[in-house]
């Protein structure tokens, strides 16, 4: 019990002082030396958990995802039955999908720039595993019966899911222009999903 406890300490805080030096420097410029001088931790403890910066940052992603997963479930848990509740989960973060100073989008964008195998194959990770949480979602929502059982698990998710990813990406274009924004894509979900009376 206290070697698991001190494993998921030295993760959480490896991925803690990721995230700092990547909201100070950035993706490209936060070295392994950087990390190793301000965690203490030692090169071959950090090579303990990951075996790349790619897949370093990609736990980044993959944290972010599961805080947000905990919260749906946590609205499915308190919600007796109504959508409002999972959905805050969900759209409470929505908003940060288009700030380009969020350290989740940053490593998005990052590893998305990135045209090397452990780069593609990290991001391509990500994106099964959202895909996937994203149907389990829907899935959970259809079981509890706030979502029709005529919505397309896998089809919506995807839909939603490349909206997601599109809004990350678009943060990144200095553009005064948008006309769809994460409120409207909350107003998506929720027309697409919630039952109509």
């Amino acid at each position: 019990m206290k070697r698991e406890l001190k494993r998921q300490q030295t993760q959480q805080l490896l991925l803690n002082t990721t995230i700092e030096l990547i909201r100070e420097k950035g993706c490209e410029k936060t070295t392994f030396s950087d990390i190793m001088e301000r965690s203490g931790l030692s090169k071959g403890a950090i090579f303990h958990y990951v075996k790349s910066k790619e897949e370093l940052l990609a736990m980044v992603l993959q944290q972010s995802l599961e805080e947000t997963n905990s919260r749906f479930y946590q609205g499915v848990a308190d919600a007796n039955q109504e959508f409002a509740g999972p959905m805050s989960g969900i759209s409470q973060n929505l908003p940060a999908l288009e700030d380009s100073q969020n350290v989740t989008n940053q490593v998005f964008m990052y590893l998305l720039g990135k045209s090397d195998e452990s780069a593609v194959k990290e991001i391509t990770k990500f994106y099964e595993h959202v895909l996937q949480v994203s149907r389990q979602w829907i899935e959970e929502g259809q079981k509890h019966g706030v979502i029709p059982q005529t919505v397309d698990a896998g089809k919506t998710a995807d839909l939603f899911v490349l909206i997601s990813m599109g809004l990350r990406v678009r943060g990144f274009i200095q553009t005064d222009s948008a006309a769809f924004r994460a409120e409207d894509f909350t107003e998506l979900i929720t027309r697409l999903l919630q039952p109509r009376s």
